[in-house]
């Protein structure tokens, strides 16, 4: 019987080789890091690595937030920055810098990357220290930046509409919903059942029979008579891009194209019930959502206040100064 292969032990110049031989090809697409760790930024992909023993990596002990990263600027970096914080806070992690330091590194990952188009997201995590479950093993708290490629959604989403079905999936209690954290199985889960369904996502109910949320993105509708109706905030994320599209709404009852702008419980009988249904967040924007368990939302077809919307997000976020950081480039 021949003798089992024995596991090699490597160096270290033979584990970065190999690091560097592992990187997979979509890694072309992630262009600068910053490490707390470290120190420091890294645009080798092969380096973009975390330690096994930080908290967030071995018990999810870490909150994060995104930003657009769009004709070199930062789109709304200062509300998504204070999430950050706000969820910090409510997952009881120190900051390892002050804000303002947070903020620079988040610009300075930015301009390493020497990318004026898309995504960067940002963790703060209890920190590494061992495999316990409290973080007082932590030696601190850890802070890690990644510029990337922003994946588009297929354009048939906006032009054709997004397929819901109502998930089995259980919500996250209000106190881990309103966290933006890495525990993202439930959120997981709803997209994998959606696929299973022939479907494109899925939306959360509460054990009212309220609707709440989707995966990752807000659900509103628009009524018959042109009420647009968003769930309360008190049990699932206040995203930004919810609130900005709060805005563009009341601008459109301003207008006379809405009559009314109401954050209300919506049970799933009068959310059936809408002329118009649609998914709105920071990747997605705001997408019309035109069929919901097998049945058409409205006339099965995109709303006109969801293209609105829309076209009220895209220029937003090419042209509101007020919501845009200059990422500080090298010469």
């Amino acid at each position: 019987m021949p003798s089992p292969t024995r596991t090699p032990i490597f160096s270290a110049d033979e584990s970065l080789r190999r690091l560097r031989q592992s990187v997979h090809a979509k890694a072309g697409n992630f262009y600068a890091m910053y490490s707390s760790v470290l120190g420091g930024i890294v645009t080798d992909p092969a380096m973009m690595v975390l330690p096994l023993d930080d908290h967030m990596v071995h018990r999810g002990h870490a909150v994060f937030d995104t930003a657009t990263l769009t004709h070199g600027m930062l789109y709304q970096l200062d509300p998504h920055l204070d999430r950050l914080v706000r969820s910090a806070e409510g997952a009881r992690i120190s900051l390892p810098f002050p804000r303002e330091r947070l903020r620079q590194i988040i610009l300075d990952t930015a301009a390493a990357s020497r990318q004026r188009e898309g995504s960067m997201r940002y963790w703060l995590s209890s920190g590494p220290g061992g495999f316990g479950l409290g973080p007082g093993e932590c030696f601190g708290s850890s802070f890690y930046v990644i510029v990337f490629k922003q994946e588009a959604y297929p354009e048939s989403y906006y032009s054709e509409g997004i397929k819901l079905i109502t998930s089995h999936v259980p919500i996250k209690p209000p106190l881990f919903a309103r966290i933006k954290s890495t525990n993202y199985l439930p959120n997981v889960l709803v997209v994998l059942e959606a696929k299973d369904r022939g479907a494109d996502n899925g939306v959360f109910i509460d054990q009212r029979g309220m609707v709440a949320e989707s995966s990752n993105m807000n659900v509103a509708f628009v009524s018959k008579d042109h009420v647009f109706r968003h769930p309360p905030f008190d049990a699932i994320l206040s995203g930004i891009t919810i609130q900005r599209v709060l805005e563009f709404a009341r601008r459109l009852a301003q207008r006379g194209e809405l009559q009314e702008i109401l954050i209300e419980d919506i049970p799933i009988s009068e959310g059936r019930q809408a002329a118009e249904m649609m998914l709105i967040g920071s990747s997605i924007k705001v997408a019309p959502v035109i069929q919901w368990d097998g049945q058409p939302v409205g006339d099965g077809k995109p709303g006109p206040i969801a293209k609105k919307l829309l076209e009220m997000c895209n220029e937003d976020v090419r042209s509101t100064a007020d919501q845009l950081v200059a990422v500080p480039y090298p010469e």
